[in-house]
């Protein structure tokens, strides 16, 4: 039997055994993103940390239901489509598709459920229905609004006090508040470029914090397992959810509460205005997407994580190391049923520790390359493999994972090679990791023949093109 996952729980603000409303399912909601640009790499921490838990809960549990929603109403996305002269669905569709795109490529598992806001419109309009009939919320010039002091637990998760709340918080100040913290969760759309749903209060369209609760409570129910999400959400966004959910419906909303820290670039505050803001497609034409992963996961997910160049390296180095050694026993088979390491999986178990999974990751790499038997070797492959595939990695060819971990050059992309030429070339990286030193020298003399030369460097082949000297 399995030791209990514990989380450290952002509600209680301590370690906790994980608890579920039914013990073979595990129920988890994350916020996913504003759909108007492309992802950069502080939104693909939370998408790399929560796809770890997912698969340890998948290991641990029968049924895992994981929802990721897409933000695709929202005033972010009025003014790109408005700057781009489109609709407002070519500039979600567009920016839905890129962000699986990336996601895809950091080796993020699809959910199970991945909602969107403008198909749960009715949805949102019964929710507030309830919470009006309620006394949670009013109605004041064309606003709906929840009205904070009828939930008197207001501020158990951020920690804060009512009365400090507004202090740098992102609280709208206006005439129809009854109180300045209350929330708005409806708005009217007055001119025919916003989007808008008919309702009881007039066109309009929903505010962000009743966006999720609403589809938590479409698709998960009243109370969740585990809400995830950036910590920068904490206040006020999952503070209103809790203050929706538990007002709508005298129900425990969530069981655990688990948010990842921030990312920094070169020690600074990713902005705009300093020019730091990495996108994610722009880092997988540096680097292949796995060594992105591992680089995100190199710190401990409630710790910030300073994204670098020198970060990045050091994860692509790594990877190289273990598919080096996976290279070498390509050729025996990982044995049947083959189950991740205890040590290994303990750590996980212990709030996502992954740092300290990464150190029993590597002590199993050095098992396989002490191993002197192929019986022990297979049994060690086993091993780093299966307990790799819990935090998605190793899990390419060792061939093809180290041509894109070691690639040729820039001069080699820059020439165009043909396909031929780069096939050769792979098979002599390949021929030299297997110490076959014969058949990479005569590949060598192919890719001679056929016009290139090769450099080996610390950082991979360098293939240059050589003109042929006229006779």
């Amino acid at each position: 039997m399995n030791s209990p996952i514990y989380l450290h729980n952002t509600l209680t603000r301590k370690k906790e055994a994980l608890r579920t409303s039914r013990p073979e399912r595990v129920t988890m909601y994350v916020c996913g993103p504003t759909v108007y640009n492309y992802a950069h790499i502080g939104n693909a921490r939370p998408a790399v940390v929560f796809d770890v838990l997912s698969r340890l809960l998948r290991h641990d549990y029968p049924q895992v239901v994981y929802a990721r929603n897409f933000t695709d109403v929202d005033d972010k996305i009025n003014a790109a489509a408005a700057e781009a002269g489109v609709p407002i669905g070519a500039i979600t569709d567009r920016y839905i598709n890129a962000y699986n795109e990336d996601m895809q490529s950091l080796g993020v598992l699809t959910p199970e459920l991945e909602p969107r806001v403008t198909g749960h419109i009715s949805d949102i309009i019964e929710l507030i229905q309830t919470l009006i009939a309620r006394g949670h919320a009013y109605v004041e010039q064309e606003h709906v609004l929840f009205h904070v002091p009828s939930y008197p637990a207001y501020g158990q998760l951020s920690g804060r006090r009512t009365d400090d709340m507004l202090a740098g918080a992102r609280v709208e100040v206006a005439p129809y508040k009854r109180d300045p913290l209350d929330f708005v969760l409806w708005k009217p759309s007055s001119t025919p470029d916003l989007p808008g749903w008919d309702s009881p209060w007039g066109r309009g369209r929903p505010g962000w914090h009743i966006e999720c609760s609403a589809m938590i409570g479409r698709h998960l129910g009243h109370t969740i397992d585990i809400h995830g999400g950036g910590q920068d959400l904490i206040f006020p966004h999952h503070e209103n959810e809790i203050a929706q959910g538990t007002c709508a419906h005298d129900a425990l909303y969530c069981h655990t509460w688990v948010h990842n820290s921030f990312v920094t670039v070169d020690g600074q505050k990713m902005s705009k205005s300093l020019g730091n803001v990495l996108l994610v497609r722009d880092l997988l034409t540096q680097a292949p997407g796995e060594a992105i992963r591992l680089a995100l996961l190199s710190s401990h997910y409630r710790k910030p994580l300073d994204w670098t160049t020198q970060r990045l390296q050091e994860a692509r180095e790594t990877l190289t190391r273990y598919y080096d050694s996976l290279a070498k026993v390509v050729e025996i088979d990982a044995l049947p049923q083959s189950t991740p390491d205890r040590v290994f999986m303990e750590a996980l178990r212990n709030d996502l520790n992954v740092p300290g999974a990464l150190v029993r990751l590597y002590a199993l790499l050095t098992q396989l390359n002490d191993a002197d038997t192929d019986a022990r070797r297979a049994h060690a492959k086993s091993a780093l493999l299966a307990s790799a595939k819990v935090m998605g990695l190793l899990q390419q060819s060792p061939q093809e994972a180290l041509a894109l971990l070691r690639p040729a050059s820039v001069l080699f992309e820059q020439h165009s090679a043909d396909s031929q030429i780069k096939t050769l070339l792979v098979e002599r990286e390949q021929a030299r990791r297997d110490r076959d030193f014969a058949k990479a020298d005569a590949l060598r003399k192919e890719l001679e023949a056929a016009g290139f030369a090769i450099e080996d460097t610390s950082d991979g082949p360098v293939l240059r093109p050589v003109e042929k000297r006229s006779a």
